[in-house]
């Protein structure tokens, strides 16, 4: 079987989304994911730059994430035909590590837990594909990288492009 790699925050998790609510309810803002259109958090609002490792910090952040619509759905479908493996950039924050595997654990509980990867740098993964946010990710990956979106990267290009669960979906089971 081929194997498909995929990221966690902000291809399956809201983490932008999450940061918002958290600086929102903080400094009593109103940011969108429409506001970060084209931009990370910190060139929404320079108060981010010191808010998100407060929130990473917290162990509570990760284990509240919400789950991207159909990425459940798909990613069970797609592990009849694959092998998935769930990869995502923790060692910046090692906090992190246990609450981002209870995630997985609670919302994809079909998946083997022995296919959840840990890293600081996507480059040692052995897969055919990558699906990520991040296009630095995809530079470094030997396989076949596809840019999931999410709003720092709309206007990202070079990349097959990946824009929601139902595309996903589409590329590799039809």
């Amino acid at each position: 079987m081929k194997r498909i790699a995929i990221d966690m925050d902000e291809v399956i998790s809201h983490f932008s989304a999450k940061c918002l609510e958290l600086f929102n309810d903080e400094f009593n803002e109103s940011y969108t994911d429409h506001h970060l259109h084209g931009k990370k958090l910190i060139e929404l609002d320079a108060r981010f730059e010191k808010k998100v490792d407060h929130y990473l910090a917290n162990e509570l952040f990760f284990l509240e994430l919400d789950v991207i619509k159909d990425s459940q759905e798909v990613i069970k479908e797609l592990s009849a035909c694959y092998e998935i493996y769930i990869v995502t950039a923790a060692m910046e924050f090692p906090a992190s590590l246990a609450p981002k595997y209870r995630w997985l654990k609670k919302h994809f509980s079909f998946l083997n837990e022995k296919n959840f990867v840990f890293c600081g740098d996507k480059s040692i993964i052995l897969a055919d594909y990558l699906i990520d946010d991040t296009p630095s990710n995809l530079e470094t990956f030997q396989g076949k990288g596809l840019l999931f979106t999410a709003p720092h990267n709309v206007h990202t290009t070079g990349y097959t492009r990946l824009n929601n669960w139902k595309d996903t979906a589409d590329y590799f089971l039809k």
